[in-house]
């Protein structure tokens, strides 16, 4: 069971999970990447990610740990694709990735609570916090790509580390930071009715009231299940907290739900 205060609803940033948990999961994340990269080979292909081969993951995650690592430090790397260049070349991609991991980890170590830093999520919480939580996410992300490169297909949620309490706010950041930025706003089918969907995860205290509508950005409020608000939602997504965290981030393992989720994955959802 995920419990989250009032507070917590109405302050930005992660739920319920401190700068230490977000670090631990990101140096968890860190760790199944680069297992299941080896595992699979460089040169297989990564289901999740039409188009990418395991190199490209590689490379990939490895010039975002840098990146962030140097926004940690105060010296931003800009433009930041060197670094991916700098991977694919290495004679040991794996070797170098790990470094950019150990890199991250010890760069959130050493920044200032205080840090004024570049940030670029909406609801953005303070700038050390912002890039632990983001990195975090990132890299479960392309880890659970790295284990589908392994298994050959989309992993369940069931046959990966990903616990519930990282899932929700996961979850979170995607629904109240990543979505929100879109300036041009978007509604299924092209509609100018507004279409409001609710996120509610199992066992958990809080649920995303996500307003879509064409014509204006895409709003999402945090909500209690149950409540006025969440009972006025056109459509619902519930379920398995990572489930729908793979599923919301485009990696789940089965079809769409409904024709709403199949417009999500191909119109809203973030990526690679």
């Amino acid at each position: 069971m995920v419990t989250l205060d009032d507070d917590a609803l109405r302050t930005p940033g992660p739920l319920g999970l401190s700068l230490d948990a977000l670090g631990d999961a990101l140096g968890a994340a860190s760790t199944v990447l680069r297992a299941n990269a080896m595992a699979a080979g460089l040169d297989a292909p990564v289901p999740t990610c039409p188009g990418w081969t395991v190199l490209d993951l590689v490379a990939h995650q490895g010039m975002v740990h840098r990146w962030a690592a140097s926004q940690l430090r105060g010296a931003p790397v800009d433009p930041p694709e060197p670094l991916e260049v700098e991977g694919r070349e290495s004679p040991d991609v794996l070797g170098w990735f790990d470094e950019g991991a150990t890199g991250l980890l010890q760069a959130i170590v050493d920044a200032p609570d205080d840090l004024e830093a570049f940030v670029f999520l909406e609801e953005a919480p303070a700038a050390r916090l912002f890039w632990t939580r983001r990195q975090c996410h990132e890299t479960t992300v392309h880890a659970v790509d790295a284990l589908g490169a392994r298994l050959r297909r989309p992993p369940r949620a069931e046959e990966t580390w990903i616990v519930p309490e990282v899932a929700v706010d996961g979850i979170d950041e995607l629904l109240v930071g990543f979505v929100t930025r879109s300036r041009k706003g978007a509604s299924p089918g092209g509609s100018t009715e507004s279409t409001r969907l609710l996120v509610a995860p199992d066992g958990c205290d809080v649920a995303w009231l996500v307003d879509l509508a064409t014509g204006r950005p895409l709003r999402t409020r945090r909500v209690r299940p149950g409540s006025p608000d969440a009972s006025g939602a056109d459509h619902v997504w519930t379920g398995d907290p990572v489930d729908l965290y793979l599923r919301l981030w485009s990696r789940g393992a089965a079809e769409p739900v409904d024709d709403l989720e199949r417009w999500w994955r191909e119109s809203i959802s973030v990526t690679w």
